[in-house]
């Protein structure tokens, strides 16, 4: 019997995204309660250099860096730039000091948001249309009718892969707000 969707999907997103949430609130909760609130300041840039370096994955797939084996650009991509959204969120603490750093976390929620449901999306088509082709073929069908009748399910998995074009004008536009946030800030900082 397969995992049901909600099982299988929805809990898992709802606790990674809770997760980093909660953890973001228990950090700046301490900091506050030990008078370290200025070290929220400093994560900020911790959590940008971590989504950073998290994209050079990405550009080694793309091959915009020719050096270096894409494996060793592959190590967990995604658990660094949820790391640094926690230490970003962290960093805007509870504050409401501008309306540019809040659209700014507004947009970050909601690129993670998209991120987990691409990749929990993704992963479910996947294995779904893996599953259908074992199953065909155990039965004895021969490769070229499974393949017809998963023809279909194959479309959905491939249109899936696309939810980056989804993805990445959010991923864009929060990169825009961020380094707006970040000019203003040294704009105004004196």
């Amino acid at each position: 019997m397969k995992p049901s969707l909600l099982l299988k999907d929805v809990l898992p997103f709802t606790l990674w995204y809770g997760l980093m949430i909660f953890l973001a609130l228990c950090v700046d909760v301490v900091l506050h309660r030990f008078d370290l609130v200025y070290i929220g300041h400093n994560l900020g840039y911790v959590g940008t250099g971590l989504i950073l370096f998290s994209f050079l994955y990405s550009l080694r797939k793309r091959k915009v860096i020719a050096t270096g084996f894409p494996k060793t650009y592959l190590r967990k991509p995604e658990y660094m730039a949820w790391s640094g959204s926690i230490l970003i969120l962290v960093h805007a603490g509870i504050h409401f000091n501008a309306l540019l750093p809040w659209l700014a976390v507004m947009l970050l929620l909601v690129n993670v948001a998209s991120g987990l449901v691409g990749k929990f999306l993704l992963k479910r088509a996947s294995d779904d249309l893996q599953a259908s082709r074992q199953e065909l073929l155990s039965s004895g069908i021969a490769m070229e009718e499974v393949e017809k009748r998963l023809y279909f399910e194959a479309i959905f998995v491939s249109g899936t892969k696309k939810w980056r074009v989804v993805h990445l004008p959010i991923a864009l536009t929060l990169g825009i707000v961020s380094l707006l946030h970040i000019v203003t800030i040294f704009m105004f900082s004196k």
